[in-house]
């Protein structure tokens, strides 16, 4: 709920000549996902965004895949920050920032989540080589970056994320996504003790 009781949900279409996808979102859920984007990993990667946000997420999406993940991903990516923007409403009340430092075994990811309603994306230290690693054979290891572009962009969100550790692909990449999460859910979480819009200009 906004602060003034409004639930902070949307529900979204996009459809192109490229894909088609479908989105629900609800900010002030539990984690429950219901995620199919015909790229396996990324399925992976959005539920665990769903459960350690704590969004209910439910994507349903459709692409030529047959050609490259590229598309359909980075559309999931567009509607998904679309709908996170939508969802926020006025974003009066919220705690506005937030912070995580998360391990996956041998990699460790640190993300930090501004809902600024300025895009803006710093994201640093993945190793040499990790955007041409297939991970699950489909999911390209430089579309990590390229969704979270989307996202920050759409959702007017400022991310940084730093990959401070890691070796293996599968590890990196999804370490990022609970970074991100657990950096978000603390940022779009409301504050008993925030009174507005949590800015001095008075808007965000």
């Amino acid at each position: 709920m906004t602060a003034s009781g409004a639930p902070r949900t949307a529900t979204l279409r996009r459809a192109t000549s490229e894909s088609t996808v479908e989105l629900e979102v609800n900010l002030d859920g539990t984690g429950v996902s219901e995620i199919s984007t015909s790229v396996p990993f990324y399925d992976h990667l959005l539920t665990a965004f769903a459960k350690h946000s704590l969004t209910d997420l439910t994507v349903r999406a459709t692409g030529d895949t047959h050609i490259d993940a590229h598309h359909t991903v980075e559309d999931v990516a567009i509607v998904l920050g679309d709908a996170i923007r939508q969802a926020l409403g006025d974003k009066a009340g919220i705690t506005r920032f937030g912070d995580a430092l998360v391990p996956l075994d041998e990699a460790l990811v640190q993300a930090v989540v501004d809902i600024s309603g300025r895009p803006y994306l710093v994201h640093t230290g993945e190793p040499a080589g990790f955007e041409y690693h297939l991970i699950g054979g489909h999911f390209t290891g430089s579309l990590v970056r390229h969704t979270f572009e989307a996202l920050a962009f759409h959702a007017g969100l400022t991310v940084h994320v730093r990959v401070l550790e890691g070796r293996d692909a599968h590890h990196i990449a999804e370490a990022e996504y609970k970074a991100f999460a657990r950096a978000f859910r603390q940022a779009k979480s409301l504050d008993p003790l925030v009174e507005g819009i949590p800015s001095t200009k008075g808007a965000l």
